[in-house]
């Protein structure tokens, strides 16, 4: 029963895991602007959120990744980095620099605050979604004898 349970919450739990990470990897490159040679990171959602999908379905016989509420949880500047070494992360790529600068920075503020402005609204549209699936959990429930 309730790996039944998981499986109907699965996609939504990925979704806004990615979302969080790649918000916070936004954030970093916010925060590290006037930073000299950083390079400003992001995350494929489409194609880490295809990995997620496929590597949080074992086949029988197979073993899943660990995922429990006591895993570590990585806090600070490299939480980013960090995050991206824990099983199941997605992996960090280097954004593109429209423009270079010349203290080899590739972070364009514009870029990084449309990025972080929209996933977050991609957040929350997750947020409503998840809601959206336990009321109707719950409105089945309610309704069987």
């Amino acid at each position: 029963m309730i790996g039944k349970l998981d499986d109907y919450l699965q996609f939504n739990q990925a979704a806004l895991n990615l979302r969080s990470q790649r918000q916070q990897v936004l954030a970093s490159n916010i925060a590290n602007a006037d930073t000299p040679n950083f390079k400003a990171r992001d995350i494929d959602f489409a194609s880490a959120l295809q990995g997620a999908m496929s590597a949080a379905s074992p086949g029988p016989g197979q073993l899943s990744p660990a995922s429990s509420p006591n895993a570590v949880v990585f806090s600070g500047a490299g939480a980013a980095q960090a995050g991206a070494a824990q099983a199941g992360a997605a992996p960090l790529l280097y954004r593109a620099p429209l423009q270079g600068a010349i203290d080899g920075n590739t972070v364009d503020m514009d870029v990084e605050r449309n990025q972080f402005a929209d996933n977050g609204i991609h957040y929350e549209a997750g947020i409503t979604m998840l809601n959206a699936q336990i009321r109707n959990m719950m409105t089945a429930i309610q309704a069987s004898p």
